[in-house]
C-alpha cells in the first residue's frame, strides 16, 4: 500500500544551487532566476563573513516567481539546523498582542541556542528486568509497581540495580523491553530509550525497533547532551520559571513577555556562549507580504537590525508603487525610504517556459504524480498562459481523476478535466465581470 503524507510547497528546495559562484541552471530544487540566485549567493557569502550587521533582504517580484523558495533556499545554504521562521505580514495584527510584540516573538523564534551539557548517566542494554508489584493505594482491586530490578550491560561490564517505582513506570510506560538499550539520568531518574541492541532483535522477521550499538565502556559515565533552544522557548521559560519540560509538554497560554525577561535571557546567553556552554545558531526571518506592515512595524524592523541578537531579515513583496500602510504616502513597495536605503534588493523575473516545464517535473515526482508528456506539455502551457501556482495546484488533482479512470499516470484528457472544474484568477475576474451585476457589493 502506497503512503501518502502532506508535501509542503518548498520540500524538494535543499539549496541555491550554484557551485563555484554560478548557479546552475536547474540545482538543488530551483530553476532559473539565475541572477537571483547569484545575488541570494553573494548574502550567504555575507552573513557566513559576519557582514550583514545593520542590513536587510528585500525581494521583489511578481506573484510566483519563487521569492519565497529563494528564501528557503539561502536558509539551506546556512546549514541544516539554521532556524527558519516565516510569516506574512497580515499576522502581525493581532486582538491578544501588540504588533511590536509579534515581530520580536518572530525574531526571537528566529535565533536558536545550542546547549552543551554534561550529566551522570546509567548506560547499557537491559539484560534482565523483574518488576515488583503492590496493592494501588485507593484501588484495593489493583496492583501497581512498587520498584523492581534490572541488570544492565555494555562491553565491559555488568550491574544489577535497584530501582524505584518512578524508574519502573517510566520504563513500563516507553515499551522498554529486554535487549533494549537505555540511558538513567542520575539525578532526574529521566529514563531515555536509545534503540534495540544489535544480537538481541529477537526471532522476528520485521521489527519498527531502531537497532543500535551495544554500549561500550563503564555502565555509569558522564555524558554529554545537545539541546537546541530559540530565544523565545528561553524566554517563555524565565518568564514561567518553569523547566525545560514546560516547553516540551504544554504550558500556558501565549502572552506578551516582559523586557527585563529578555534583557536577563540575552545576559544568560551571553555567559554561556562566553564560557562555552553553548553556542548561537543566527537562522532567518522570512516576511512575506511585507507591504502589508505599517509604519510602526517597519520603524521597528529599523531599529532591529541594529540589535545584536538580530537573526537574518529577508522581506518579500509583489507590490509596485503603493501606499504605505498607516499613511497617505505613496513609496516604491509600500515601504518608507530610508527603510528601503538599507536593504540589499534582489529581483525576480517571470519564468519562461522551459524554466516552467522543469518546475512542473520536480513538483510532479516531489507529489509521487506520473505525467505522461501530453499531461506535461498541457500543464507547461496552463502555466504561461495562467500561472505557475494554477499549473502546480492541478497535479495532484489530476492524479485523483485518473486513478478514478483506473489509470496511474496522469494524460492530458486528466488535465484538461481538473482545468475545468478548478479556475484560474484570471477566469475567476473574467467571471466577475460578465455577472458583476448579480455579485453583492
Amino acid at each position: 500500500m502506497a503512503e501518502r503524507g502532506r508535501v509542503g510547497t518548498h520540500s524538494h528546495i535543499r539549496g541555491l544551487g550554484v557551485r563555484d559562484g554560478e548557479p546552475l541552471p536547474v540545482a538543488e530544487g530551483l530553476v532559473g532566476q539565475v541572477e537571483a540566485r547569484r545575488a541570494a549567493w553573494v548574502i550567504v557569502q555575507l552573513i557566513k563573513s559576519g557582514r550583514m550587521a545593520g542590513r536587510a533582504v528585500l525581494l521583489v517580484g511578481p506573484p510566483g516567481t519563487g521569492k519565497t523558495a529563494l528564501a528557503v533556499a539561502i536558509a539551506r545554504e546556512l546549514g541544516p539546523e539554521t532556524p527558519f521562521m516565516a510569516l506574512s505580514g497580515s499576522e502581525i495584527y493581532s486582538a491578544e498582542l501588540k504588533k511590536t510584540e509579534v515581530l520580536m516573538q518572530a525574531m526571537r523564534k528566529a535565533i536558536g541556542v545550542r546547549i552543551r551539557e554534561r550529566r551522570w548517566i546509567y548506560e547499557g542494554v537491559v539484560e534482565k528486568m523483574e518488576v515488583r508489584y503492590g496493592k494501588h493505594p485507593l484501588n484495593p482491586y489493583a496492583e501497581v509497581p512498587t520498584g523492581g530490578v534490572i541488570t544492565l550491560k555494555t562491553d565491559k561490564e555488568t550491574r544489577t540495580l535497584r530501582v524505584d517505582a518512578n524508574i519502573i513506570y517510566q520504563m513500563l510506560q516507553r515499551g522498554i523491553t529486554e535487549g533494549d538499550v537505555i540511558w538513567i539520568d542520575e539525578e532526574t531518574g529521566r529514563v531515555t530509550r536509545v534503540g534495540r541492541a544489535k544480537g538481541y532483535a529477537g526471532d522476528y522477521d520485521i521489527s519498527p525497533k531502531e537497532l543500535v550499538d551495544v554500549p561500550s565502556g563503564p555502565i555509569y559515565k558522564e555524558k554529554e547532551f545537545v539541546y537546541t533552544l530559540t530565544l523565545h522557548d528561553l524566554d517563555e521559560m524565565q518568564s514561567r520559571r518553569e523547566s525545560l519540560l514546560s516547553i516540551l509538554f504544554g504550558g500556558s497560554a501565549q502572552r506578551e513577555i516582559p523586557p527585563d525577561v529578555r534583557a536577563q535571557v540575552d545576559r544568560t546567553v551571553k555567559e554561556w556562549v562566553e564560557s562555552g556552554r553553548a553556542e548561537l545558531l543566527p537562522g532567518v526571518l522570512f516576511i512575506d507580504d511585507a507591504h502589508m506592515l505599517d509604519i510602526e512595524a517597519f520603524s521597528f524592523l529599523s531599529r532591529a537590525m541594529e540589535s545584536e541578537l538580530s537573526p537574518i531579515i529577508i522581506l518579500a513583496t509583489n507590490r509596485g508603487l503603493t501606499k504605505i500602510r498607516g499613511t497617505d504616502v505613496e513609496s516604491p513597495h509600500g515601504m518608507p525610504l530610508d527603510l528601503l536605503d538599507r536593504l540589499l534588493i534582489i529581483k525576480t523575473s517571470e519564468y519562461t517556459a522551459d524554466e516552467i516545464r522543469e518546475i512542473i517535473k520536480i513538483r510532479s515526482h516531489e507529489e509521487g504524480v506520473d505525467l505522461s508528456p501530453d499531461a506535461l506539455e498541457s500543464l507547461v502551457r496552463l502555466g504561461v498562459e495562467r500561472s505557475l501556482r494554477y499549473a502546480v495546484q492541478l497535479l495532484y488533482p489530476a492524479k485523483i481523476v485518473a486513478e478514478r479512470r483506473g489509470r496511474s499516470r496522469v494524460e492530458r484528457e486528466d488535465v484538461e478535466q481538473v482545468a475545468r472544474l478548478f479556475i484560474s484568477t484570471k477566469e475567476s475576474a473574467e467571471y466577475l465581470k460578465q455577472y458583476e451585476e448579480r455579485f453583492l457589493r
